[in-house]
């Protein structure tokens, strides 16, 4: 299997999780000719009718020899993240309140090794 196919099969177990934790998912693997979004993502909150959206970078690694999937989540991917939610937020015309989050999976199983919700 190909690193192309490992990210995008650890994308949709990350989006399974995030419905688990009470996340609507928007969009999975969002496109843009100068950006990208592996999965955007709504709480559901209890008492409103819809929470602040999440950019979720999606990082797996079948083993941790050459670092967690955390470790490459970089000041200039912090900057690249940055970028295209504002691409998606002006592209959607949203309105609300987001920010930016990251999964870490691992494993032949790809299991959920991290999980931050506001970077």
């Amino acid at each position: 299997m190909t690193n192309y196919a490992h990210g995008h099969d650890a994308e949709k177990v990350a989006a399974r999780y995030l419905e688990t934790q009470g996340y609507t998912i928007l969009a999975l693997n969002w496109r843009h000719i100068r950006a990208e979004i592996d999965i955007v993502a709504q709480k559901r909150p209890r008492f409103r009718a819809k929470g602040p959206l999440v950019f979720f970078e999606v990082k797996y690694r079948k083993t941790n020899e050459q670092g967690r999937g955390f470790d490459y989540i970089t000041p200039k991917k912090l900057e690249q993240m940055r970028f295209a939610a504002e691409l998606w937020v002006a592209g959607h015309h949203y309105e609300g309140d987001y920010t930016l989050g990251a999964i870490e999976l691992g494993g032949l199983e790809y299991a959920i090794t991290g999980f931050i919700d506001k970077l």
